[in-house]
């Protein structure tokens, strides 16, 4: 399937346009990870941690997004929008959640 954050594929033309598509993806932070990513943020540096569960959460969504795709018959998902949010859950603990919106589309 092919995804594209543009809004036409260069040399396929649209056939049908089958409706907006969106997958999401919420995954916990652990404690120890916060912890470890505040004191790399205080001396500089990246979080490998966090880093990792971007990817993992962005597979998801993308993947989620993908299937709904299929399930409508779409061979490909244009203007595709990825967006990122932390969402406190409160005391020690927050969740990371990734959304992946599209249209998905059948191409000729």
């Amino acid at each position: 399937m092919i995804v594209s954050t543009t809004n036409t594929i260069q040399g396929r033309e649209i056939a049908e346009y089958k409706g907006v598509v969106t997958g999401e993806a919420i995954l916990g932070t652990n404690i120890f990870r916060d912890i470890f990513a505040g004191i790399r943020d205080i001396v500089g540096g990246r979080s490998g941690a966090y880093e990792k569960s971007l990817r993992e959460a962005r597979e998801i969504a993308l993947t989620e997004m993908q299937d709904e795709a299929r399930k409508l018959g779409a061979n490909a998902v244009i203007g595709v929008d990825l967006d990122y949010e932390n969402i406190s859950a409160g005391g020690s603990s927050s969740m990371l959640m990734v959304s992946a919106s599209g249209t998905a589309v059948v191409l000729r």
